[in-house]
Formats: C-alpha cells, structure tokens, sequence
C-alpha cells in the first residue's frame, strides 16, 4: 500500500522571507519617489486610451492627518534634542524620510489608481500592487457592494477582493481561472488561480462606464 502523497507545500524558509523583505522593501523605497516625481510632473500611471480610477478617498483624510502629525514631529523633537547634535541629526534624518515616505504614499495612491484601458484592467493598490486582467478572461463587470469581516486574506478560494476599509463595490467575473501574482510569498502573495475579482473604486459607476466599450468589442 503506497504512502498518502502530500497536499501541503512546504512554506518558504527563513533566508527565502528575509530576501522577499528587502526586495519588497527596496521597491516600495523606489515607488515612493518615482510616485512623487509622477505627482510633481502630473503624469498618473494611466495607458495611452485608458481612464484611471482612483480608490484612495476612504482614507485620504488619515493620510493627510498621518502626514501632518509627522511633520510637527519634526521641530517638536529636534527641540527636545538639539542638545545632543549625533542623536538630532539622526532624529532629523529619520523624520524627514518618514515625511517623504508618507508623502510618497499618497502620491502612489493618486498616481497609480485602477485603469481600464486598451489591454485591459489594471488592479492597483498603494505602493506595491499592480494586477493585470487582459479583456480576453473577462466576462462581466458590474457594480456589487460587498463589506467583507475585517482582515480577511485577499484570496479565498477563487475569489481575490481589492478591499478598501474591507469594501468592495466592483466585482469581475472572469471567462476562466486565471493566474495573478500578488506581492509576497505564498499563501498570502505569489500566484493565485482565480475567477472572480472583487475591488473598491471611489467611483464604481466610472469604471462600469470606462470597461463597457471594450466589452462589447470583445
């Protein structure tokens, strides 16, 4: 009697983690000045023939106050330190990069929304994430409001949800399962199987509008 085959795959190793972190980090790090330079040249990462879709208006009032608060950071301990030059300028150094960062944040969520285009829907979220789905594997896109349980994983089952604040109002059914790539390692990143692809957009009627020429050429 041969032995039960295994159904788990082994999770990735610790050297396999760390690695994925710096890279993830690196580009992150990357992303927050390109978005910054896109914002001052007033170029959002929308294709040629394509509409882009914000999704950042839910929480574009934290970014501000996040914003804000860290930059009255800045001058309030620089004042409590400037006693110890090595410890406020690394203060300094610290606070100002948190800044940017944050900065760099916002302008990712307004440079790199969602885009219905030529080539298809571009699912986007923040600094990292950027899924493709090609007209070809979809067959429906309509507007559905759904509030998920909070810290649900992106994907269950076939299902991957784009959430915002754990809503989604846009849902795309696809012709069959297709494969994303999320960022990360497996179970939450790397690539997935799916056939249903829910998402927020702040203005979900603009979207169905945008996708429905291409649909119907298709």
């Amino acid at each position: 009697m041969t032995g039960q085959l295994q159904t788990t795959a082994p999770g990735p190793t610790a050297i396999a983690r760390i690695l994925n972190f710096l890279h993830r980090a690196w580009i992150a790090e990357l992303r927050v000045y390109s978005s910054i330079a896109r914002a001052i040249a007033r170029r959002p990462a929308v294709p040629k023939g394509g509409t882009g879709i914000g999704y950042h208006r839910p929480v574009l009032t934290v970014l501000f106050i996040f914003i804000g608060l860290s930059a009255v950071e800045i001058p309030i301990l620089d004042l409590i330190v400037h006693q110890w030059p090595a410890m406020r300028i690394t203060l300094l150094v610290l606070g100002i990069w948190g800044v940017t960062w944050m900065v760099g944040l916002l302008c990712a969520m307004l440079m790199r929304p969602h885009s219905v285009g030529p080539d298809g829907v571009r699912v986007r979220s923040g600094l990292e994430l950027d899924v493709p789905i090609a007209w070809e594997d979809i067959a429906s896109v309509a507007i559905s409001r759904r509030v998920d349980e909070p810290k649900q994983p992106r994907v269950i089952g076939s299902e991957y949800a784009e959430r915002m604040q754990d809503e989604t109002n846009v849902e795309i059914e696809l012709e069959r399962p297709v494969a994303i790539r999320l960022p990360g390692l497996a179970p939450k990143g790397g690539v997935h199987h799916v056939d249903r692809i829910r998402l927020w957009a702040d203005d979900p009627r603009t979207f169905l509008d945008a996708a429905r020429p291409f649909l119907t050429a298709a």
